[in-house]
């Protein structure tokens, strides 16, 4: 058994893929168009991992309160394969204005990982 995809809605989808698959390399399907139901959406996919499904309609509703931990989906890691790739992935981040919420470290179960923020508040953890 394996995580085949994993959704996000999305206010931005253009802003958003082109996030993903500009610092993650990710590569983008085709658009997809339901225009009964205003639902666009896009599947982003690596060869080697699960896809990431970005997914907007125009009635989801969006939650701008405070930012930081909340129910629901806290994160997603992605796994860059080294220490130096984590840090020099999260210092491109922070050169180019992404926010870094946590600066690449050893955890105490033994993990060595960074955590960002996309465009619309998403956690990513940076991993080996």
């Amino acid at each position: 058994m394996k995580i085949e995809h994993i959704a996000l809605w999305v206010k931005n989808l253009e802003l958003m893929k082109e996030f993903y698959c500009t610092y993650f390399g990710f590569e983008a399907g085709d658009k997809y168009q339901n225009q009964a139901k205003g639902f666009t959406s896009y599947f982003l996919r690596k060869p080697d991992g699960p896809r990431l499904e970005l997914m907007h309609r125009n009635d989801i509703p969006v939650y701008f309160g405070e930012r930081g931990e909340k129910m629901g989906l806290a994160h997603f890691a992605i796994s860059l394969g080294s220490t130096q790739e984590v840090d020099h992935i999260t210092a491109n981040f922070e050169q180019n204005g992404i926010a870094v919420l946590g600066q690449p470290r050893w955890t105490g179960d033994g993990y060595y990982e960074s955590v960002i923020e996309d465009p619309e508040g998403n956690w990513i953890e940076l991993t080996v």
